[in-house]
């Protein structure tokens, strides 16, 4: 079936048309400033804000980059997430120490946190100027981005209420805080929350629990590209050890193979209904 043309502006709650769209927004934010502004008009969005941050080491993380587009009655806030060459920076800074969580609720990685912190203000006050109609808010983010993602939408939840999301869709999201905050952002984005994970990417077994820990609304993506809401243990681990073998000659590589946006969004488009 065809792929539809543009996203639904009035879209609300979980559709696979509505996470591939969102997708398609994460995507986006891997591009320059032109080329996100002239794909927005396009998809009916006719303002456009950015927000970026830029800094020195020591964190890797703290080059921070955001968009947020607004229509007449939607407005979404996409997070520019990390290649996967960069996946040694997951792996290196696992032993980070915590950072209090918003509205002082639990406790989130430093480098997110820290990250999120750089762009904060500037997606805020996007939003405050931006949502004069009541327009639906959506956030969404790939990798980082999908930390950056979720914990946007937790303070705003907690400290900026009146700004705060109609939903979040990440796609090869990090572990990003606590079982308190997860235990709250559960409560609070129930049906609003939905988190997806392609197969054996490597970045959402990252950094290790129990310290960190994953929020609700798994959309699993199993080995032939179908999308479950739900999946067992075993049969998660069987799926993940089929994906292992489906390249003969690099069965290592899988783990960042399944973590490009682009492996993300075949596979939502082969799930369109």
């Amino acid at each position: 079936m065809p792929v539809p043309s543009t996203i639904d502006h009035g879209a609300k709650g979980y559709s696979v048309p509505h996470a591939y769209w969102l997708a398609r927004a994460c995507d986006l934010a891997y591009k320059d400033r032109a080329t996100i502004e002239e794909q927005a008009a396009s998809w009916g969005f006719g303002q456009v804000r950015h927000h970026e941050t830029r800094f020195t080491p020591p964190f890797p993380l703290q080059d921070t980059q955001a968009y947020t587009m607004a229509g007449d009655r939607m407005i979404i806030t996409a997070f520019r997430g990390t290649q996967p060459a960069e996946i040694r920076d997951w792996l290196s800074d696992a032993e980070t120490p915590p950072w209090p969580g918003p509205a002082k609720t639990g406790y989130v990685h430093y480098g997110f946190a820290e990250a999120l912190e750089s762009i904060f203000p500037s997606v805020r006050d996007a939003l405050a100027e931006l949502r004069t109609e009541g327009q639906s808010v959506w956030f969404t983010g790939h990798s980082l981005g999908g930390a950056l993602a979720m914990l946007a939408g937790a303070r705003m939840s907690l400290e900026e209420p009146r700004l705060q999301a109609d939903g979040v869709y990440t796609f090869g999201q990090p572990r990003t805080c606590d079982r308190i905050l997860a235990a709250a952002f559960n409560k609070g984005f129930k049906d609003r929350m939905y988190r997806f994970v392609n197969n054996n990417d490597i970045v959402p077994q990252l950094p290790p629990e129990p310290v960190y820990t994953h929020v609700d609304n798994l959309r699993y993506i199993d080995s032939a590209g179908r999308i479950h809401d739900s999946m067992t243990l075993q049969a998660g681990l069987a799926d993940r050890a089929k994906g292992l073998t489906a390249d003969a000659f690099a069965p290592a590589s899988a783990g960042i193979r399944d973590h490009f946006m682009h492996n993300y969004l075949a596979a939502l488009e082969k799930n369109l209904p």
